[in-house]
Parts: structure tokens; C-alpha cells; sequence
């Protein structure tokens, strides 16, 4: 069997490289912000909290002008255009002289890194064969995880303007590498180049590989596409589309609502709180580390255990950690306990959110998106997959900017304990509801979802 060259995988997956570090940038950072350090920018709580939100907003206001994109320029084309957001919003930021030019470049760079997570997996997944269709689906996530380490790391070693000079520089480095890579077979195919989707198969899978029998797939699948198309509120009735759309649309809410975008901006924050010895910005480049680690051990094993496992065992143990966490608030905020006590306890947050990490990369980091491409029938994968992309951005916008607003109103105890009960709820959702994708065609995953039981 072939093995996509996966040079080609790391490339496309630079840009979430780059989306990584606008979602890590204020990791590091935010205390210092707001003794005004930042271009002599005063800087409070609230302003704080739109800071790290306006990104998730940007990237929610992309998931449907990407999808067009993609289907009017090509896969690579779209990506490609996508450098220019990424500057024009970085170098607002850079040249800032007040809070309103750093909100418009993180929309703007929000929006660039949005994009990439609708574009990335689905350019992808076209080019992927059925066999390692998940494990390098996970590279997107993967190469996320190393944005935001890259942003932990630059941001806790270098003074802030450097350090936003230095990842305002990875757009461009994802520009001139994935500028030498193919345009999806799949797309020259809907464009009847089939000479250009030809040679694209040869560099995806190597000059031995008989390219012949995959494009004549490819073809069927199209030309069957066409013959079958139907409009998108006749195929939202089908049972496959339905199925697709609850399970969907619930792992995307189920991945935000556990909090993850509020850990990744508040990490140092919640350390900082927590009274740990540990400098909070060594912690969290650890959390950082252990992330990464994480992401890249899922991309070996999502196809060995399946989708579902890992959404299962992933999400329970969030809820552990959450509980955990939220139990450790109660005992510090609350004085439940005497100083020594909380002293001796400073190692539980570090740990709780260590594991937090590891198993929110192992399943619900990589799964949910990667999922969408996987369940959505083709006639509506477009367009459905984008709505899905923008719900999950509005539920992070949601939980980025009113974190630290629910925190002070009814304690962090109180706040982890909620994440904690949602992330229950979805491990039940997963156990009971999603299907297993794994070693599965596309076309065989259709006939599942329209089986009636």
C-alpha cells in the first residue's frame, strides 16, 4: 500500500502553525499587557478579554467565505490568499497606539486562522488515501499544538515586540512552502484536468503507485455527485445528513464548551491564581509541551483505535481534570483549608491541566473537525462543514470572552465545574450517538449513516 508523502501534509499544516500562535499569543503576555508594556497601551481586565475573544470572532466570520473560496480558487489558491489577513492583522497589532488597532488585528488575524481550520482539513482529506485518513487529518491539530508552544516559548523569551515581530513571520513561511505544493486531485478532477490530477497523484503517493485506478474512483465519485445532485434542503432530509449535523454540531459545541480556548488564553492567568511556586510562565510552556506530545501521539494511534474510543475516553477524563481543578479553587478561594495545606496541594493545577491537554488532544482537539469531513454527504459538505466551523468559533468566542466575567461572578471553582459537567455530557453523547469512521470509505460511511437500524 502507498503512503502519502507526508512532507506534503506538514506543509498545508504550517498555516496551523501560524493560527496556533495567534490563538497562544496572549498566553504569556497578558500581565504584562496590562501594566501598559505593550506599546504603552493601558490595558484592563475587559480589554483583555476582547483581545483574546475578537480573534475567535474573526474566525467564526471566515468558516463560509473560506468554503467559497475553495470551491471558486481551488484549495491552494484560497490558502494561499490567506497570507494577506495574516499580515495586514499581524502588523496592526505591531504598530499599534491603542486598544482599537490590536482589536481589528486579532479579528483580522482570527480570521486568517479560521479559515485554515475549514481549508486545512479539507484539502487534507482530499488528498489523503482511506487507510491514514485520520492520522494525518490530525496533523492539522498537531501542528496547532506547536503554534501555540512556539507562542509560549517566544512570548516568555522575548521582549513583546519581538516576540510579535518573530510569529507574524510564520504566515510567510507557510506562504513560501506550500506555495510549491499540488492542488488537490480532486479538484482538478471537477475541473476535467484530469492531466493535472493525474500528476498531482503521482507527487502525493510517489512515481511506483498506479495512479490509474484512483482517478478512475475519483471520476465515478464525481460523475455519480453530479448524476445524484440534489438541492441542500432535499439532501438535509436524508437520514445521513441529519445524523451528520447533530453529530457534528454537538462535538464542535461539546470541544469548546469544555473550555479549551479559555485554558489555551488564560493558562499563565490560571496558574498565576492557583498560588503554585512555579513561575506560571514555565508552567505554561510544560502544559505547551505536553500538548504537543499529545496531539502527535493521537496522530498515531486515531487510526489504530477509531474515532469514537478516543471521543469517549477523551472527554471523561476532561471531566476528571475539571473536577479536579475546580476542586482545588474551592479549597484556596473559599479558605477551605489553611495556606499550608494549598501550599502542599500547588502541584494539582499543573497536573490537572497537564492532563487536560493530553487527553483533549488525544480526542475531542483533532476528532470533531476532522469528523465533519468524514460524515457530511458531499452534495452539502461544503457548505455544512463551514456552518459547523462557525458554530464552533461562536461557542469559543463565547467562552473566551465571558471566562474571566463568569469566573469573577461566581468563583473559578464554580466555573471548571461547569466545563466539567458539559464535558460529561459529551462523553454520554459520544458513547450513545456518534459512529465510527475509522478505516472507512466516504462513500462507505453515506451507506451506514442511511441504514435504518
Amino acid at each position: 500500500m502507498s503512503q502519502v508523502n507526508k512532507h506534503f501534509f506538514v506543509s498545508v499544516c504550517l498555516g496551523s502553525v501560524a493560527t496556533g500562535a495567534v490563538l497562544g499569543w496572549t498566553a504569556n503576555i497578558s500581565e504584562n499587557m496590562k501594566r501598559g508594556e505593550f506599546n504603552g497601551i493601558p490595558i484592563e481586565d475587559d480589554n483583555l478579554g476582547w483581545i483574546g475573544s475578537f480573534a475567535t470572532l474573526g474566525a467564526m466570520c471566515m468558516c463560509f467565505p473560506i468554503g467559497i473560496m475553495c470551491d471558486v480558487l481551488g484549495r491552494k489558491l484560497a490558502m494561499l490568499i490567506l497570507t494577506v489577513p495574516f499580515m495586514v492583522g499581524w502588523l496592526l497589532i505591531i504598530f499599534a497606539n491603542s486598544v482599537g488597532m490590536i482589536y481589528a488585528g486579532r479579528f483580522i488575524t482570527g480570521c486568517a486562522g479560521g479559515a485554515f481550520c475549514v481549508s486545512a482539513p479539507l484539502y487534507t482529506s482530499e488528498i489523503a488515501e482511506k487507510e491514514i485518513r485520520g492520522a494525518l487529518g490530525s496533523y492539522f491539530q498537531l501542528l496547532l499544538t506547536v503554534g501555540i508552544l512556539f507562542a509560549y516559548i517566544v512570548g516568555f523569551a522575548a521582549e513583546m515586540k519581538v516576540y510579535t515581530i518573530i510569529v507574524a513571520v510564520l504566515p510567510l513561511v507557510f506562504c513560501v512552502v506550500f506555495f510549491f505544493q499540488p492542488e488537490t486531485p480532486v479538484y482538478r478532477m471537477k475541473q476535467n484536468r484530469e492531466d493535472e490530477a493525474k500528476a498531482a497523484l503521482i507527487r502525493l503517493r510517489g512515481k511506483d503507485y498506479d495512479v490509474d485506478a484512483e482517478l478512475k474512483e475519483i471520476k465515478e465519485k464525481l460523475e455519480a455527485d453530479a448524476k445524484n445532485k440534489v438541492s441542500f434542503l432535499t439532501c438535509m432530509r436524508t437520514r445521513s445528513a441529519k445524523i451528520a449535523s447533530i453529530v457534528c454540531f454537538s462535538l464542535m459545541f461539546f470541544q469548546q464548551a469544555s473550555g479549551i480556548n479559555a485554558v489555551i488564553f488564560y493558562t499563565s492567568d490560571i496558574f498565576k491564581s492557583s498560588g503554585s511556586s512555579l513561575n506560571p510562565e514555565i508552567a505554561t510552556i510544560i502544559v505547551g509541551v505536553i500538548q504537543t506530545i499529545s496531539t502527535f501521539v493521537s496522530s498515531l494511534i486515531i487510526d489504530k483505535l477509531g474515532r469514537r474510543i478516543l471521543l469517549i475516553l477523551s472527554d471523561f477524563f476532561m471531566a476528571i481534570s475539571g473536577v479536579v481543578l475546580g476542586i482545588f479553587f474551592s479549597l484556596k478561594d473559599r479558605q477551605l483549608v489553611d495556606v499550608d495545606t494549598i501550599s502542599t496541594l500547588g502541584f494539582l493545577p499543573i497536573v490537572s491541566l497537564s492532563v487536560f491537554f493530553i487527553v483533549f488532544s488525544l480526542g475531542f482537539g483533532p476528532i470533531p473537525w476532522m469528523i465533519s469531513s468524514e460524515l457530511f454527504p458531499a452534495e452539502i459538505k461544503s457548505v455544512a462543514s463551514s456552518a459547523a466551523g462557525t458554530f464552533n468559533w461562536f461557542i469559543a468566542f463565547l467562552i473566551t470572552k465571558f471566562y474571566l466575567s463568569l469566573k469573577n461572578a461566581v468563583g473559578g471553582d464554580v466555573t471548571f465545574y461547569i466545563f466539567s459537567a458539559i464535558s460529561l455530557a459529551g462523553t454520554i453523547f459520544s458513547f450513545f450517538v456518534v459512529p465510527e469512521t475509522k478505516g472507512k470509505s466516504l462513500e462507505e460511511i453515506q451507506k451506514e449513516l442511511n441504514k435504518e437500524n
